[in-house]
C-alpha cells in the first residue's frame, strides 16, 4: 500500500489530490478500478475528512484504488473552479493509469452533500465550454466518469435548494435565481450523462430528499440508468454511517444506512464503460 500527495493545482490554495493505492498482490488483478472522492462542506471553506479519508480506506479495502480531492471552496468556489479541478483530476488519473495501477476504463466519482453536487457535475458538465477552455480539450471525453455515486447530494437551485452551496458557487451572497440555475444539475442531464447510484434519507432536513428525486427523474427522462436508495431515517452527513466517522454523534451512526456501501460496491461491478482509453 502506498500514498501519494499530488499538487495538481499549485496555484489553488489548499487544493490537492491524495492517492490511496495498492499495487502488486499475488493472484490479484492489478488493473484495479479507481474512484475519485469529493467530500462535502457546502463549498463553504472546508472539505469534510469524514467524507474523504475514511471513505477512501473503505474503497481501498474493497480493492479499488482511491483518490481524494481537496477542491477550491469559498471564496474560490466560483467560476466553475471546483468542477474544473474535479474533471482535471479524472483526466490526470486516466493519463497516469499505469503509474496508479488502475484500469482507465473504470474511473468513478463519489461525492457527499456539496461533494455530491461536484460528483454530479463531473457527469453533466464534462462537455461544458469552461471545462474545454481550461483543460485544452475540445471533446473532454477523457474527463467523463464511468459512473457517479451521489450521496445525499446537493442537486437543485430551485424550491428544495441548499442555497448556501449555490451562493458559494456563484461567488456572491446576492446571486439571482438565474445565476444559481447555471449550477442546477437536473437541468443539464442528457443522454451522455454517465450512470448513477444515488442514496439519501427521507429525514434529511439540510438537503431535502427531493434533490435526489429530481436527479433521478432527470436521468430517467434521458434514458440514463441509475440506482436509487431512500432510507427512512438518518440525518444529513452520515458518510459511511459507522461509529468510526460519527465523531461521537450517535445520530450519524445507523446500521441500516450502512448498507449503501456494500450496495454501491455491487453496483460498480454492473457498470460497463462506454469508451476504452488504452
Amino acid at each position: 500500500m502506498r500514498f501519494e500527495h499530488i499538487d495538481l493545482f499549485p496555484d489553488a490554495e489548499k487544493t490537492y489530490l491524495k492517492a490511496y493505492l495498492c499495487d502488486d498482490m499475488p493472484n490479484f488483478n492489478n488493473r484495479r478500478k479507481a474512484i475519485l472522492i469529493l467530500p462535502g462542506g457546502g463549498y463553504s471553506g472546508v472539505c469534510d475528512d469524514r467524507e474523504g479519508d475514511a471513505v477512501a480506506r473503505g474503497f481501498l479495502a474493497a480493492g479499488i484504488n482511491t483518490f481524494v480531492l481537496k477542491y477550491s471552496v469559498k471564496p474560490y468556489a466560483n467560476d466553475f473552479r471546483p468542477q474544473i479541478q474535479a474533471l482535471a483530476s479524472i483526466k490526470y488519473i486516466r493519463e497516469n493509469a499505469e503509474h496508479f495501477s488502475i484500469d482507465p476504463d473504470y474511473v468513478f466519482t463519489v461525492g457527499f452533500s456539496a461533494g455530491g453536487h461536484l460528483a454530479g457535475s463531473t457527469g453533466v458538465f464534462w462537455k461544458h465550454p469552461k471545462i474545454a477552455e481550461a483543460l485544452g480539450d475540445i471533446s473532454n471525453e477523457i474527463c467523463r466518469p464511468t459512473g457517479m455515486i451521489l450521496s445525499y447530494p446537493v442537486i437543485t437551485s430551485g424550491e428544495f435548494a441548499h442555497r448556501g452551496s449555490f451562493l458559494n458557487l456563484c461567488g456572491k451572497d446576492d446571486a439571482t435565481d438565474e445565476e444559481m440555475a447555471a449550477y442546477s444539475l437536473e437541468n443539464f442531464v442528457d443522454s451522455e450523462t454517465p450512470p448513477a447510484f444515488l442514496w439519501h434519507t427521507f429525514a434529511d432536513t439540510c438537503v431535502p430528499v427531493e434533490n435526489s428525486l429530481l436527479m433521478a427523474s432527470a436521468l430517467r427522462e434521458n434514458g440514463v440508468p441509475f440506482e436509487l436508495h431512500i432510507y427512512p431515517e438518518g440525518r444529513h452527513g452520515m458518510s459511511l454511517a459507522t461509529p468510526e466517522v460519527s465523531g461521537g454523534d450517535d445520530t450519524k451512526t445507523h446500521e441500516h444506512n450502512r448498507t449503501w456501501f456494500p450496495l454501491v460496491l455491487q453496483w460498480i461491478e454492473t457498470v460497463k464503460p462506454t469508451k476504452h482509453y488504452d
